[in-house]
């Protein structure tokens, strides 16, 4: 099943993919359809209590190739940092480039949603913590980039360079998330282009890492990394990250 987030009528909803359109699931409106135009889309991703804030961890240099296209070597274990929820927005969503940058570069990556608890977990059962699959775009501001690769706040937790959606994909309609080809276009021309079996770590040995010294809950995310293929965004481009089976996430740049 697709799972949305959306604004819609002054309230916002949890609504489904139905037949080309959104079918809400907010009991008063439940079964009523509306257009994928008609709404605002927020980060489809269940909203976590007020006393467990959602961990974002994101992961640099998971696909050898990007590595080497940024110069830097191949990681020897997972190489993952912090990003903060504000940095989120949803499909169809306006990214701020900052005036002052030479290099802002979209990166298309499979995030994954933890569905349950995870602490300890076997890479042979990681799968089964998994809610489901979603799109992300994890923009670099590669202007404050270090000589080694510890992107600080700077280069990842910009407002609004973080576009994810459309779709919460749930685990069970995604057969092998380890076999998925991804892809990016800006104005229409593909500049990226590459396959989730590439990445250097993955998902399994992702959630294994992370659940060995850290508790992971219902709701927090982790972005696992981009392919080759990276190029500058200028303001008015339209940049479009693709990832089969889990749809298309449009995002503008704008000043």
């Amino acid at each position: 099943m697709k799972r949305a987030r959306i604004a819609w009528a002054g309230a916002v909803h949890d609504a489904v993919e139905c037949d080309g359109q959104l079918e809400l699931l907010t009991p008063a409106l439940r079964g009523q359809r509306v257009a994928f135009e008609g709404v605002v889309w927020l980060p489809p991703l269940p909203p976590m209590p007020a006393h467990r804030p959602r961990t974002i961890l994101a992961l640099g240099l998971n696909y050898a190739d990007h590595a080497k296209e940024l110069a830097f070597k191949a990681p020897e274990e997972p190489l993952a940092f912090i990003k903060g929820e504000a940095s989120l927005i949803g499909h169809r969503g306006f990214t701020v480039r900052p005036p002052e940058v030479q290099f802002m570069h979209y990166e298309c990556e499979l995030a994954v949603v933890i569905g349950r608890t995870a602490k300890r977990v076997a890479k042979s059962d990681a799968l089964d913590f998994v809610a489901g699959y979603t799109v992300a775009n994890d923009y670099a501001i590669r202007d404050y980039l270090e000589n080694w690769y510890r992107p600080n706040l700077r280069v990842k937790n910009r407002d609004t360079c973080t576009p994810i959606g459309p779709w919460l994909v749930d685990a069970a309609d995604v057969h092998d998330p380890m076999n998925l080809a991804l892809n990016t276009t800006v104005n229409g021309a593909v500049t990226q282009q590459g396959n989730t079996r590439d990445m250097i770590f993955d998902v399994p040995t992702l959630i294994e890492y992370f659940s060995a010294f850290m508790t992971l809950h219902a709701g927090d995310l982790i972005l696992t990394g981009t392919p080759h293929g990276v190029e500058d965004c200028k303001p008015g481009d339209e940049v479009v990250t693709s990832i089969e089976g889990l749809g298309s996430l449009e995002n503008t740049i704008v000043l």
